[in-house]
């Protein structure tokens, strides 16, 4: 499965060839893992079942690490391919929150993004 490469800045960059840059397999799982974190529920208009609670459970209520890292995980996992997930978080500062999440598609590769 390929997907829109992102930089670590989440911006579309171009390849070599001056075309848009794709992530291909295994980077994509992990890279389309991350923009399922990022995502907020309601979000995606073609199915609103997808994205974390951000304003239901996590923004404006200071919630325990272990709830977002559940949310994040089960994300995560909503990923078709990815057959599992670990999340990991670097920093917590000025209520911005900076992490990786490494994920395990069917094939048994590991691949590591940051969000």
């Amino acid at each position: 499965m390929n997907t829109l490469y992102l930089t670590p800045g989440w911006d579309l960059c171009l390849d070599s060839s001056a075309n848009i840059a794709m992530a291909g397999m295994p980077y994509s799982y992990a890279q389309d893992a991350a923009s399922a974190i990022r995502t907020f529920i309601g979000e995606c208009y073609y199915d609103t079942s997808l994205g974390v609670e951000y304003f239901q459970r996590i923004l404006g209520y200071n919630p325990p690490l272990e709830l977002v890292r559940a949310q994040f995980v089960a994300q995560a996992l909503t990923v078709p391919g990815v057959v599992a997930a670990r999340v990991f978080f670097s920093s917590f500062t000025d209520r911005e929150l900076k992490g990786q999440v490494h994920v395990t598609d069917n094939a048994g590769l590991i691949s590591v993004a940051g969000f």
